[in-house]
């Protein structure tokens, strides 16, 4: 037998890289103009119940003229802002800022840039411990407000959650769940005033109908607009048209031709505003429904747990699970 010469253990091939996804030129934006240590005085405007009367939560649409301050007309859609809530927390130190984000288009509510707006929700609940109330010090504290009461602000905060520089050259697909429906808002405002003709779907989620926000102006607009797409997803009540519960995701599946045709060109793009968790089951129903060509577009997977979608879960984001930059994320 010939000598072979000494074993050789057989090279071990490094997994594949995985592919380069460029995402969209993001416009340049200004930041921080308002510091914590050097807030801006707005007033409110105007405050206005944005749920149904029979909601079991309370949900306002807070605008404050922030005209005088470094905000005005500096602020876009997909931003945040902060509000510092007068008084002290329970060990005498000044409360820290709260950001919220802005649900105005770029041009504020006024078109001119001088009002902004957010979507605000009351956070009332009992401590585990010893059963007493707990009230949200911010939430609440906005929620309270009266036209003409002053309101200390600060930022814009966010440079990421934007719409691309150049709108016109893409599709969206909308996510949201509750209040992360504000920064949408302001995004298809802003295209609707760009002369937007591309296409646009928001799949709104909440509990039940009468939990949706802004339901009554997104019919409006939808109604107005041939490139916006407007569908809920009711989780824990049947839908208008009789079919089953649903959360989200499980509109890939009933509206499959319509989303996967938006998502399945370069000009794609995925945006998730709400609760957090609800991008897992987003990410997992993209893989089933999404041919695997057009998949790697906004998520690379390890192939480790490629097979097995039921198992992902958050704490494999950014590791086995990736989403590419075409992919925005904004939960809380």
């Amino acid at each position: 037998m010939p000598d072979t010469g000494p074993d050789v253990a057989p090279t071990e091939r490094p997994p594949a890289e995985p592919k380069r996804v460029e995402g969209p030129a993001l416009p340049a934006v200004e930041m921080h103009l308002h510091p914590p240590g050097n807030p801006g005085i707005g007033r409110v405007v105007s405050t206005d119940i944005c749920t149904d009367r029979k909601a079991a939560g309370f949900v306002r649409h807070v605008a404050i003229d922030v005209s005088g301050t470094d905000l005005a007309g500096r602020f876009r859609a997909g931003q945040s802002f902060g509000v510092i809530p007068p008084g002290t927390d329970p060990k005498g130190k000044p409360h820290r800022l709260r950001l919220y984000s802005i649900a105005s288009p770029t041009a504020g509510e006024d078109g001119t840039g001088n009002i902004l707006a957010t979507t605000v929700k009351r956070t009332i609940d009992e401590h585990w411990d010893d059963h007493s109330l707990f009230l949200g010090v911010a939430s609440n504290y906005l929620c309270d407000l009266k036209v003409g009461d002053e309101v200390t602000v600060t930022g814009p905060n966010g440079k990421r959650f934007l719409l691309p520089e150049d709108p016109h050259a893409h599709d969206y697909v909308f996510f949201a769940t509750g209040t992360g429906i504000a920064p949408f808002r302001g995004m298809i405002l802003d295209l609707a005033a760009a002369g937007y003709t591309g296409t646009c779907h928001l799949i709104m989620g909440s509990p039940y109908a009468t939990d949706l926000l802004y339901h009554e102006e997104l019919l409006r607009l939808a109604d107005e607009h041939d490139f916006f797409h407007y569908t809920t997803a009711i989780s824990r009540e049947r839908q208008e048209d009789g079919s089953d519960p649903m959360y989200v995701q499980d509109r890939l599946q009933t509206h499959r031709d319509q989303l996967v045709a938006a998502l399945s060109s370069e000009r794609g793009l995925v945006y998730v505003c709400g609760i957090a968790g609800m991008e897992m089951g987003i990410l997992q129903r993209l893989a089933q429904v999404l041919p695997a060509e057009h998949l790697d577009q906004y998520l690379q997977i390890d192939p480790e747990v490629a097979s097995d979608i039921r198992s992902w879960n958050r704490k494999m984001l950014h590791k086995q699970l990736k989403t590419t930059r075409r992919v925005f994320l904004e939960v809380y």
